[in-house]
């Protein structure tokens, strides 16, 4: 359930900021087993916010696309 509450709670940005930092960290090394457990679960979760952000916008980007194209269709048949 934190997975949704996080997916639905944070923008694509914090996401991306986020992420950054758990890497940094883990790149770091210096921490325990246990910590970098956690922080690679974090940042799983973190990159999956960031795909379903960047999955939207691309289906957006792909729809406002369409309609623009959609009326040059139209007007070729004509």
């Amino acid at each position: 359930m934190a997975a949704n509450t996080t997916e639905t709670a944070i923008g694509y940005e914090q996401a991306r900021d986020e992420l950054i930092e758990v890497v940094r960290r883990l790149e770091a090394g210096g921490t325990t087993l246990e910590e970098s457990l956690a922080l690679w679960e974090r940042g799983e979760e973190l990159a999956k916010v960031c795909r379903r952000w960047l999955e939207g916008a691309r289906a957006r980007l792909d729809a406002a696309l369409a309609e623009q194209e959609a009326p040059a269709d139209a007007e070729r048949e004509e």
